[in-house]
């Protein structure tokens, strides 16, 4: 029966491909009246320059190209759009979201390895788990949160002491440090789980299959096209013995990693459920005192109404996601900061002096964090410039009609106000190009300078309404898909800046650190390197 199906599946698969490679030959896209870069791949198009790790440069070459909308080759010749128009991101985000949705093998590829969360679902699914999380995501609720963000932080500190033995100070690998606290909060404040104890040499078999998830799923970005189909092959075991008889190793090594997160998920679970019987006292005693995410839901989730309750197989599902999607993002964005902050000394003093005078010996509370002006320009301006995830994609469920702020000339010479999208075309939103996009942020738009926002900011950026849920930035996105925890990222940014820079003092190590693309972009010594890593000269403050 298992070769019965993987005949299938081979057969149904080469037709789709041959499909896909003679279909744009026999109907010509509209969209060829768009100006673009001529393919560099008869297979994948321009996929290729916009994926590379050092596709920096092809996103540049389209910024300065002086068109907000450009049109790409995909896979098999078909015609895309990469858009970062304002106007058209308002249509794409916001009113006409149920038009742009995420692909279908998009989908796919997250319920394959997340399960039906909050970014494995669209339409009436979609916006009830979001209803039952937004509560969770609240500044009230963060507010009660930042004193469990501040007792990791700290433990981050003696760690980081414990490697500063010389008086002049060490070389520290802040990657590693800030992507294990990222995990630790997360694990703390979103499960109620302790992750990581943040000493040298400990390991976690989630926290690992956490880790080792992003590189190995890069390997496997040929397979993503095929996820819709496979999805579709009967229950999880099946796929599961599927993959097994497959001959690529990293898909083995994917499904390993899913499985490991996914049992983790129905243990920590099982714990919570137990200390919700066992009443107030038992879940006191839990590692998040019942005020993580994970404890509030279940809570909400058993004295809301039948049709809004989370399946068992959904709240399984909010758990990985919610570790996965706050993991990396919020690390990344905290290691480029402290990057930023060690080659700009005068940028890193001016912020120290604003927390230690605010705190004052103590911890800043949350609403002074949220209303200190100089830490919010530097961390507003650190996403503005260098967003996390660079673009994301959305393909068209019928046939739509963009605008677009300012007229572009078309191949023929025409000038082009709207844009006639067919059904399934892959929309690209350029998410660091709209940031930094000239027209809105001025000439000045590729320098980070924080003190842009201590000023009035140009007329243009609150003319152009960019539908940012932050700050007039996409790097959050907008509408019903907007990243439901910008507000834990942002208070778990502000504590940790404001505790390491009162106790150290960070500057360049002296190597090459250059910053990657990729999902979420990630630093490695050297353009060549492999092993993400950016070491930076810690000293103590008063060393």
């Amino acid at each position: 029966m298992l070769y019965s199906i993987l005949q299938g599946l081979l057969i149904t698969t080469t037709s789709w491909v041959l499909w896909r490679i003679i279909r744009p030959y026999v109907f010509k896209s509209t969209l060829r009246n768009i100006p673009g870069p001529s393919p560099s791949s008869f297979w994948r198009g321009n996929l290729p320059e916009l994926e590379d790790r050092d596709g920096w440069g092809f996103q540049d070459a389209i910024d300065k190209a002086g068109q907000s909308v450009v049109r790409l080759t995909g896979m098999f010749h078909k015609q895309c759009l990469y858009v970062f128009d304002p106007k058209a991101l308002h249509h794409i985000v916001l009113k006409d979201q149920d038009i742009y949705q995420r692909s279908p093998w998009s989908i796919a590829s997250v319920r394959l390895t997340f399960g039906p969360g909050v970014l494995g679902v669209l339409g009436d699914s979609h916006r009830r788990q979001r209803k039952m999380l937004n509560p969770v995501f609240s500044g009230n609720h963060m507010r009660h949160m930042t004193p469990l963000f501040y007792k990791t932080a700290y433990r981050l500190c003696k760690a980081i002491s414990n490697q500063l033995e010389a008086p002049d100070g060490a070389e520290v690998d802040m990657l590693d440090w800030m992507g294990r606290t990222a995990l630790e909060i997360v694990g703390q404040g979103g499960l109620g789980y302790s992750f990581d104890p943040l000493v040298a040499n400990t390991h976690n078999s989630f926290g690992e299959a956490l880790k080792a998830f992003l590189p190995t799923a890069g390997q496997c970005l040929n397979y993503r096209m095929l996820a819709h189909h496979l999805s579709k092959l009967g229950p999880a075991s099946l796929r599961g013995k599927i993959v097994e008889l497959l001959p690529d190793p990293n898909l083995r090594a994917l499904k390993n990693i899913v499985d490991v997160m996914h049992m983790r998920s129905i243990e920590i679970l099982e714990d919570k459920r137990r200390a919700l019987r066992e009443g107030d006292a038992a879940v006191e005693e839990q590692i998040g005192e019942g005020k993580d995410i994970m404890s509030i839901l279940l809570r909400a989730n058993m004295s809301t109404s039948e049709e809004d309750k989370l399946s068992e197989e959904e709240l399984i599902a909010q758990m990985s996601t919610l570790v996965f999607a706050a993991t990396d993002t919020t690390s990344n964005a905290l290691s480029r900061t402290l990057d930023l902050l060690a080659k700009h000394p005068d940028v890193q003093e001016k912020l120290r002096t604003e927390l230690l005078e605010a705190g004052q010996g103590q911890d800043i509370s949350y609403d002074q964090l949220v209303d200190l002006p100089y830490l919010d320009a530097v961390c507003r301006e650190t996403l503005r410039l260098y967003p996390p995830a660079s673009f994301t994609s959305r393909e068209t469920q019928k046939d739509a009609v963009m605008p677009l702020s300012e007229p572009i000339q078309g191949v023929d010479g025409t000038m082009i106000s709207e844009i006639v999208i067919p059904k399934k075309t892959m929309v690209i939103v350029g998410i660091r190009s709209c940031n930094r996009n000239r027209r809105i942020w001025g000439d000045d738009a590729l320098e980070w300078k924080p003190e842009r926002w201590l000023d009035s900011l140009p007329s243009a950026v609150k003319e152009a309404k960019v539908p940012g849920v932050y700050a007039n930035l996409m790097t959050f996105l907008g509408g019903g898909n907007s990243c439901i925890g910008f507000k834990f990222s942002q208070l778990e940014m502000k504590v940790m800046l404001t505790v390491l820079l009162s106790s150290f003092k960070f500057m360049p190590s002296g190597k090459d650190i250059h910053w990657n693309l990729a999902g979420v972009s990630y630093p490695t010594i050297g353009r060549e390197g492999r092993k993400p890593a950016m070491p930076l000269h810690v000293q103590h403050l008063r060393g």
